[in-house]
């Protein structure tokens, strides 16, 4: 994001416009939690995937 400000601003005034142009979108990752269930231990699955690559 890019806003061009000019020097006139004042500083309250510069915050209050960024704080508007914050990005609204938030990723919930909790909703996620416990979704994906596995039989094998994760840092198992983790080495095997990355032996994938040799």
């Amino acid at each position: 994001m890019v806003l061009l400000l000019k020097s006139s601003r004042d500083i309250k005034k510069v915050k209050d416009l960024l704080a508007e142009k914050q990005s609204k979108k938030k990723f919930d990752a909790k909703k996620f939690c416990g979704v994906l269930k596995v039989n094998e231990d994760a840092l198992t699955i983790q080495q095997r995937l990355r032996d994938e690559w040799d």
